[in-house]
Order: C-alpha cells, then structure tokens, then sequence
C-alpha cells in the first residue's frame, strides 16, 4: 500500500479573492508554496486562471448563494475584490467573512482613499481616516467588517492601504491621447503610487510576515504630484503634455469621480512596510519604471 502524500494536496490553501491584474501576478509568487484557489465571477476566466497555476471557481460576490461551497475552504486568504460600486458599505466585504473559516490569516487591499485630503501632508498610518466621498466610505467599511472578523474568529488580518496602481498596461495613456487637463502646478495635488508587481510581492509577503491587525502603506518612495506623474509618462511615450487649467475650470472640463482625485492630495509614508515585512521594492520610483518601459 503506497502511503505516500501527494504534495500537490499536502501543500496549505490559499483563496485569492477578485483575481484580476494584481491577482494573475500575485500567483507566481505563490503557487508553489500553496494550492491556489481563485475566485472569479467570469466563468470565461476559468482557462486563464487555470493555465497560470490556480483552481478557478467561479462564484458572485454579490450572490452569496454562490459562495456556500467556498465556506471554510482556505486558512490563507488574500482579498483583492472591489466593493460594489454604490452606497456607503461593503456588502461584497460582509459576504467574504461568511466564507472565511476561524483563525484564518487574510491579507486585505484596500486604498489610502480613506484619509482624505491631507492637504499633501506626509502621513503614516496612525493617521485618523476621513473618507471624503462614497468609494471611499465602503472601503472603510470594509476594513471594520475584517476587524470585526479578525476579533470575533481570533483572524490574523493584515490590510494593505494601496495608492494609485500602475503598470505598463494600466498607464493614462488614453487620457493623454484625449488631452484630458490635469491641474496647473498651483492648484496640483500630491499623489501616490505603487506598481501592480510590487503590491503583488507585498501581499505575499503580508500573509506571513504582517502583524496581527497591522495596517501598512503598499506605496513606492515615488514624491510626485498628479500633473507632474502625467508629464512623466507623456514624455516616456512621446505625447503631448496634458494641458494645465487652474482648479476652478477644470470642475467644468473632468467628470466629478476624476475631479475627487484631483481633490486629495496626501503623501503616504512607507517605513512600516519596509521595516516589518522587509519588502525591497522591484520599482522603488515611477521614474524608473518609466524608463524600463522606453527600453522594450
């Protein structure tokens, strides 16, 4: 009788919850330790999961019905998934913790959209949160959901306040290309950044190094502000620089969401993270990415 463990079923499960971009990069860094599970609401992502190295189930946050059988699947889990888009809590959160079995280690990317405006102050993470708008709420709402969780399932949480996310395939290319204005330097607000591999190699990180209940800054060292961001990747692809206009025109020319992002303006600080879970960042400046970009 061969009693020989199959280490494909010895290894840990880990659930990747909304595995898009970050998700699909997050999973080369794991899927040797772990046997991945990665939810999806497409059933037409279901090859595309499976072919970079994850179990695809396919089930809707928004249907909790759906996720029955993903109860107490995974010790290991890292949430990526959005709130719904209206209102001001997380009902997608609320169903996640339905699913999550007691004692599990989560990792959660929310957004430094919770603070507000800072009026480009330098803050850590001890700062109180002010969410100024809905988007912003729910994800607030959804950080107290986890706490409460953590607390009532003896849950080991970690939340990843994520800022502005970039990559080569998610870069404001089109909004260059329509000569969408941004602020003139006056009125220009400070804005941060992380790149999609980064933020994929701190959540990996966080599922073992975070410290229970832990906020970190997922932010790169990057100290920019938004006008200036944009003029780095217009000259990096050679299109022309966004126009300028000062605060008070531009409400006229933005949509109200894109015009929420041009009323905050905060610098977050990332000492945490480097310090507690020892991340070196691949892409530490935009800058820098920028000009790997140029070079293929």
């Amino acid at each position: 009788m061969n009693n020989k463990i199959n280490p494909r079923f010895a290894r840990p499960r880990l659930l990747i919850i909304g595995c898009g971009d970050v998700g699909i990069r997050l999973l080369p860094l794991v899927r040797t330790r772990f046997r991945v599970f990665a939810l999806t609401s497409q059933p037409g992502r279901a090859g595309e999961l499976r072919a970079a190295g994850a179990i695809p189930v396919v089930a809707d946050l928004d249907r909790p019905h759906t996720l029955r059988r993903l109860r107490a699947l995974a010790p290991y889990v890292v949430h990526l998934a959005p709130p719904q888009p209206e209102g001001d809590f997380d009902f997608r959160t609320r169903n996640v913790t339905a699913i999550l079995p007691d004692g599990a280690r989560v990792v959660y990317v929310s957004t430094s959209g919770v603070y507000g405006d800072c009026g480009g102050a330098l803050v850590d993470e001890t700062r109180k949160l002010a969410p100024r708008n809905a988007r912003a709420r729910r994800r607030v709402d959804a950080e107290r959901v986890l706490r409460a969780w953590a607390r009532r399932a003896h849950g080991r949480l970690a939340i990843l306040r994520a800022p502005g996310i970039y990559a080569a395939e998610r870069l404001p290319l089109k909004r260059l290309e329509q000569r969408t204005p941004a602020l003139a330097p006056e009125d220009d607000v400070y804005t941060n950044h992380i790149h999609a591999d980064d933020l994929a190699h701190i959540a990996a990180l966080a599922l073992f190094r975070a410290l229970p209940g832990r906020v970190y800054h997922a932010s790169d060292d990057t100290r920019m502000k938004m006008g200036e961001y944009f003029d780095a990747v217009a000259d990096a692809f050679g299109l022309p620089r966004a126009p300028r206009l000062a605060r008070e025109q531009l409400v006229a020319e933005v949509s109200p969401m894109l015009l929420s992002f041009m009323s905050e303006s905060r610098q977050l600080a990332n000492a945490r993270m480097k310090r507690e879970l020892g991340i070196r960042l691949r892409w530490g400046r935009v800058e820098q990415a920028l000009a790997a970009m140029q070079m293929k």
